[in-house]
């Protein structure tokens, strides 16, 4: 197939006739790299869980773990680069002079990932004239340990890796005053950021604790999509 007939597919493939397409692009690559409509983060969901099916309940451990503190949860973290971050015991809430036993320890754990969008088969053009849409989804569960359980941060960088273009953060605080337990969804849909975008860097940290044993936030269907639609100033 020649270098034209590979534009004129990606073209009809997602409606790209308004976007700018020059014609050194090497568009087989793009339509194999198949860039719009697809999560462009490796492994979405290390815990092996769907936002689909509500979160499994906590189980309570047989025995109290005595031992050592632990702050790491279990999970295939392939593509992830991960970091935990121990939290001061927190006695704000305690009244001056109670005495207290045990409590629980905190600690953030942190997962980030950087999207090349070149590499996944986005170009130049297309990214400083047509800004496509950048849609980031996640989902968190709704663990009740703590007020604060969840940060989200995502950047839109430059070519350095270290410019930021656009950002958008979302800090929830949880209402506790009912139970619940569900999947929780977090989204955004980045437009009209302006020239210059070549990365998307996607963090979020999720609160741990440990008292007579390990409960962790899990988290699941992380997601960055490019929409083959122009973005809005």
């Amino acid at each position: 197939m020649s270098a034209a007939e590979w534009k004129k597919k990606c073209e009809e493939e997602w409606s790209l006739q308004s976007a700018p397409m020059p014609d050194g692009l090497d568009w087989k690559f793009v339509y194999e790299a198949k860039p719009f409509g697809r999560n462009l983060l490796k492994n979405p969901a290390p815990y092996g869980l769907s936002k689909d099916i509500p979160p499994p309940e906590p189980e309570l451990p047989a025995v109290p773990d005595r031992g050592p503190p632990r702050f790491q949860p279990d999970g295939n973290f392939t593509g992830w680069t991960t970091n935990t971050e121990v939290l001061p015991y927190d006695t704000s809430g305690i009244p001056e002079g109670v005495v207290v036993c045990a409590l629980p320890r905190y600690s953030w754990f942190t997962m980030e990932q950087v999207v090349d969008l070149k590499a996944e088969g986005l170009w130049d053009e297309l990214l400083d004239e047509f800004q496509p849409e950048i849609a980031i989804q996640d989902w968190y569960e709704e663990s009740q340990l703590h007020d604060s359980i969840y940060q989200l941060h995502v950047k839109l960088l430059g070519a350095d890796k270290n410019t930021v273009i656009s950002e958008h953060t979302v800090n929830p605080t949880e209402q506790r005053l009912a139970y619940s337990h569900e999947w929780k969804e977090v989204s955004h849909v980045f437009s009209g950021y302006g020239p210059g975008v070549r990365y998307v860097h996607f963090l979020h940290r999720l609160k741990n604790s440990f008292l007579n044993g390990f409960h962790n936030t899990r988290f699941t269907g992380s997601a960055v999509i490019v929409r083959p639609s122009k973005s809005s100033p």
